[in-house]
């Protein structure tokens, strides 16, 4: 993994080993030293403390942002949502998926995008196709939206799990930005905290994301939730990048279990937008400092994607196929990058480093936009 160097514009990565404080503590001196010492730390820390108790108790009650009590989210009751939602045949799957340290990789599939020749076979065949990647299908656990899916699934992958959804039916396609759409949505940010509290780790990937190299080099070792960018600015710390949260590195830990129900909940205060919009607004709110969590942005050039595409094909990890709506447009373009790839696979080694291949311009996705506004509209 990356470490961090700096929070400036550039990241590193560091192949050395830990940094250790060159001096150790001094257990020597006298008494009165020791009582010095004591008054200066309280006279620097006693402003700070007096600015935290009233930052608290200002958020402790109903925010002019209209969220819930901070102290809400510190609360396990808060968490009953999560809670209800444990089951142990998920447990199993994921016991049995996962790597070192309790981490899997995660995705989501209904009907529509489990079809024959359709999403979900393009991305088990990048998996087989990319660089040292068929191993991680290993780790890989596919939540199904339906019985046809995960029907689908069993026949192809060993660990799917069906999440009930109470009457929900999301079999067929859902459409940008639709009821079914942001329902599934937010289904999906709930599960996903139930899988933090849990114990687990994981990376979660929208199927339409195709895996060319292992990702896990390019996380950072400091970042509790990481998530992929539709456009990168350059700085894995800039709050300003345009986050897409189709790809997110998460570890379990008690400030992303809080964060998750935070941005669950927040879903209350936003209706009509999803979940990566709803982050958007939150990413800065108070409350993030509050408990410590820390995000990072992942660079483009590892993780690219239709929006802004991996330049080195030494490098790419992932591409996803975003700034595009609609299963056919989705495939299509995913056919022509899968095609890509396998003519760069099939380069002699040295060719490989020297050459410049580029990906072929998506073709059905450019104007796959105003096409899905009208099958919306008939829709209506």
């Amino acid at each position: 993994m990356k470490d961090s160097a700096s929070a400036g514009g550039v990241d590193s990565v560091v192949h050395g080993g830990t940094t250790t404080n060159s001096k150790p503590w001094n257990s020597g001196g006298s008494s009165a030293g020791s009582h010095v010492l004591v008054r200066r730390v309280m006279l620097i820390a006693l402003p700070f403390i007096g600015i935290a108790v009233l930052w608290i108790c200002q958020y402790n009650s109903a925010t002019s942002f209209g969220f819930p009590a901070i102290s809400s989210y510190f609360n396990p009751a808060s968490l009953k949502h999560f809670e209800e939602n444990y089951d142990p045949k998920l447990e199993s799957i994921l016991k049995n998926a996962s790597m070192e340290q309790k981490t899997v990789i995660i995705t989501t599939l209904n009907d529509a995008w489990a079809e024959p020749g359709s999403i979900f076979d393009l991305f088990l065949e990048s998996f087989r196709i990319g660089n040292q990647t068929k191993k991680l299908l290993r780790h890989l656990v596919v939540i199904t939206w339906d019985q046809p899916a995960h029907a689908r699934c069993t026949a192809l992958h060993p660990y799917c799990y069906l999440l009930e959804t109470k009457g929900d039916n999301f079999t067929s396609e859902a459409f940008f930005m639709t009821s079914d759409y942001l329902h599934m949505m937010w289904k999906r940010i709930e599960f996903l905290g139930t899988v933090l509290q849990m114990g687990y780790s994981f990376v979660f990937t929208d199927t339409d994301i195709m895996w060319f190299r292992d990702p896990f080099p390019q996380f950072f070792e400091d970042g509790d939730f990481q998530i992929a960018c539709d456009f990168f600015r350059g700085n894995s710390y800039d709050l300003n990048n345009n986050p897409n949260g189709g790809f997110t590195y998460v570890k379990s830990n008690t400030r992303t279990i809080r964060f998750y129900s935070f941005w669950f909940t927040s879903r209350q205060i936003y209706p009509g937008k999803h979940d990566q919009d709803v982050f958007n607004i939150i990413k800065g709110h108070p409350f993030i400092s509050l408990i410590g969590l820390k995000i990072r942005f992942l660079s483009t050039a590892y993780f690219g994607g239709f929006c802004q595409p991996s330049q080195d094909f030494n490098q790419v990890c992932t591409m996803h196929a975003n700034c595009c709506i609609g299963i056919d447009s989705k495939v299509d373009d995913l056919i022509l990058l899968l095609e890509d790839w396998r003519k760069y696979m099939a380069l002699p080694e040295n060719d490989k480093k020297n050459s410049h291949p580029s990906w072929s311009p998506p073709r059905s996705c450019r104007t796959s936009w105003s096409r899905g506004n009208k099958k919306k509209s008939k829709g209506r």
